[in-house]
């Protein structure tokens, strides 16, 4: 038996049926829960933040982007010089 990190209800979980990394929804409070521990068990709440993160990630790699043009504009320039 464990608590839900979130509500502290009680969630009837068996060590060794679990897996670490396995995601799971609380009862009570509908708190998506994710494994990191099995021996004993370990809960901790999944936030709507991580998809936030993620989204900035993909933001960041569009910037890159940017960056090469930027690049590629500069060795035209040197080119044009000589």
């Amino acid at each position: 038996m464990t608590k839900c990190p979130e509500c502290d209800a009680d969630i009837d979980l068996d060590e060794d049926e679990v897996e670490e990394g396995e995601i799971l929804s609380c009862s009570e409070c509908d708190a998506e829960l994710e494994i990191t521990q099995t021996h004993p068990v370990h809960l901790i709440v999944l936030s709507e933040d991580d998809d936030d993160e993620e989204d900035d990630e993909d933001e960041g790699d569009e910037e890159d982007d940017s960056t090469d043009e930027e690049e590629s504009g500069i060795e035209d320039e040197d080119e044009e010089e000589e």
